[in-house]
């Protein structure tokens, strides 16, 4: 085992979106079947449109995040500790403007306290 903080931090690493797309065969909901995938599309979308998707932000697809729902996929955001459900592909771009700015200027930092 490697630890590697050092080396993320260094390579300007500020913050993680975790949009969960999990599929399962349940009576249950899931993302995959709450617009997961589009969601991911979008979010990626969004940081590349602002140059910081895998240079500062990363993204990430995954497995169930705990807020399932049939009206949309649960969504992270890391270190901010900030944790949202039911999100649709339309609501990507006020949440990430929210976030981090409306040019994705406002990255890292713990903002667990607004």
């Amino acid at each position: 085992m490697q630890e590697r903080t050092d080396d993320v931090h260094e390579n300007g690493f500020s913050d993680h979106v975790l949009v969960c797309t999990n599929d399962r065969d349940s009576e249950y909901a899931c993302c995959a079947e709450a617009h997961g995938s589009e969601v991911y599309e979008a979010v990626k979308s969004w940081l590349r449109d602002r140059g910081v998707f895998w240079s500062r932000v990363h993204v990430v697809e995954t497995g169930c995040l705990g807020l399932c729902s049939a009206e949309g996929t649960a969504v992270a955001i890391h270190p901010r500790n900030r944790w949202y459900s039911d999100v649709v592909p339309a609501d990507v771009p006020s949440l990430l403007e929210n976030e981090f700015g409306p040019n994705a200027t406002q990255l890292g930092g713990d903002t667990t306290t607004r």
